[in-house]
């Protein structure tokens, strides 16, 4: 398989080609020359599979110039019980991804029993491993950069940290993230992490990341890679939960079903765009955003209109504050029937820091094939659905998750299973919580205490040229 840049001026390359970096050379994010698709008689094989075998199943049509036994091999070492040792009582925890049935018909995907209680660890423990598998191969070293607004960079670092050849430099808004979020990330100890904290907003961040992306023979020289979302591998391990979230919720192939799913840089529920044109039966995408609802207004209006750092809100669902999606362009390429002029075109006018406008176009039109829904929550809903969640099922859901089941009620069709990805434990984000429901949430004996301990960070200004500075200061190579 082949992977093109949505912008068209990259050359096509393979997937371990693309694995190691972020943005194409042109500007542009890749995506297969053409979506895999699966037949009828592989969802029936597929739907007895354990996660790690229909990982395998399903990265295996995207990987295909990876040797089958090592592929299985890197998948069988990343899902394992041990890896995701969930913590929570009433699921089991070699499902990996256990589905919480609230009752018949809805229902909430556990994402979040990996290493950092978020949901980003399903994707960033296997990116961990193929990192260190072709950097084996290639006697390489890389050094990453990434931008996160929470859960992103903690996944990030605890994937990568002891990693061979590998060092993390980790972008975050200052003071913008949860104390349980910020403790994760700077307390780390590992001589291969580097955590900078921008004064700013995450949208400050991730500019920075693309600005390094785009500097080639800067990216060429420190062998600059990324892990953000604009990373094809890490889209392609979300893929694999829908399927197997699918299979939990279903008890056949004909049915269809609704994901709801909270959504600020779109990487995530872009996978399951991509898992619905391979053919998985999905009959509706709910996108919930929160305050920040630049990708709500989008599937409203037919605009999309990025804010800037001051109109940029924080929130109590930090890691959706967010008014650049970054993976929306892999969802406009295939909406402009891969028309890559086209979203040059609009790009141009997003990265001038405007806006494009779809309604009235060809392009308004065929949104609805694509079963995108959408709608937004704000802070005073998620304290509301957390409190009824809890006092109905006994059940402790996260802000970020609270926003997903808030809109996918709203906007779900009544004849589809609704199931909701989770985002991350609620012991992320006490403060709301305590709001909440006039309690602590529990938290894994591990993580006691964490706000404590020592932390390692560098405080910056929002400036590219001193976050090259000290890349070139620490980087390996």
């Amino acid at each position: 398989m082949k992977y093109i840049s949505t912008r068209g001026n990259a050359l096509a390359k393979t997937f371990t080609e693309i694995l190691l970096g972020g943005l194409a050379p042109d500007g542009g994010l890749y995506l297969p020359e053409e979506y895999p698709q699966v037949t009828r008689a592989e969802l029936d094989a597929w739907r007895k599979l354990s996660y790690a075998d229909l990982a395998f199943a399903v990265l295996s049509k995207f990987a295909d110039d990876i040797p089958a036994n090592d592929l299985k091999r890197i998948v069988n070492k990343t899902y394992t019980p041990a890896v995701y040792c969930n913590t929570r009582t009433g699921s089991d925890a070699r499902d990996i991804t256990p589905l919480r049935t609230l009752e018949p018909g809805l229902h909430i995907l556990e994402l979040s029993n990996g290493p950092t209680l978020a949901f980003k660890d399903m994707a960033m423990q296997l990116l961990g491993n193929l990192f260190e598998y072709a950097l084996g191969r290639q006697r390489d070293e890389l050094n990453i950069l990434g931008a996160t607004s929470g859960d992103t960079g903690s996944s990030a670092e605890y994937a990568m940290r002891g990693k061979r050849g590998i060092r993390v430099f980790m972008l975050s808004p200052l003071g913008k993230m949860s104390r349980f979020q910020t403790a994760q990330m700077f307390s780390l100890q590992d001589p291969n992490i580097f955590n900078i904290a921008i004064r700013g907003v995450f949208d400050n961040a991730q500019d920075i990341v693309k600005a390094v992306s785009n500097d080639h023979t800067f990216k060429a020289k420190h062998k600059i890679g990324t892990v953000n979302s604009i990373n094809w591998a890490r889209v392609s391990a979300q893929i694999v939960y829908y399927f197997k979230g699918y299979f939990a919720a279903t008890k056949s192939n004909d049915e269809q079903v609704a994901f709801s799913v909270p959504s600020g840089n779109f990487g995530n529920i872009c996978a399951g765009h991509i898992a619905r044109m391979m053919g998985l039966p999905i009959g509706q995408l709910i996108l919930a955003t929160n305050e920040n609802d630049v990708l709500d207004e989008f599937f409203r209006t037919g605009v999309y209109r990025p804010r800037s750092s001051d109109h940029t809100y924080h929130t109590s669902s930090p890691s959706m504050d967010i008014s650049k999606a970054s993976n929306f362009e892999r969802f406009i390429f295939d909406l402009a029937g891969r028309d890559a002029a086209r979203v040059r075109e609009f790009w141009s006018r997003v990265d001038a820091g405007g806006a494009f406008d779809i309604k009235g176009t060809p392009y308004w039109d065929e949104v609805p094939h694509f079963r995108f829904v959408s709608g937004k929550s704000c802070h005073a809903d998620r304290i509301k659905t957390i409190r009824e969640l809890w006092e109905e099922y006994g059940v402790m859901i996260d802000t970020h998750t609270a926003d997903g089941l808030k809109v996918g009620l709203e906007q779900r069709r009544p004849s589809l299973p609704l199931i909701c990805l989770e985002t991350a434990q609620p012991a992320k984000f006490e403060e709301t919580i305590r709001e909440a429901l006039g309690r602590e949430p529990e938290r894994p004996a591990a993580m006691e205490g964490i706000e404590n301990l020592p932390q390692r960070v560098v405080v910056m200004v929002a400036d590219v040229h001193a976050v090259k500075d000290f890349i070139t200061q620490h980087a390996a190579g």
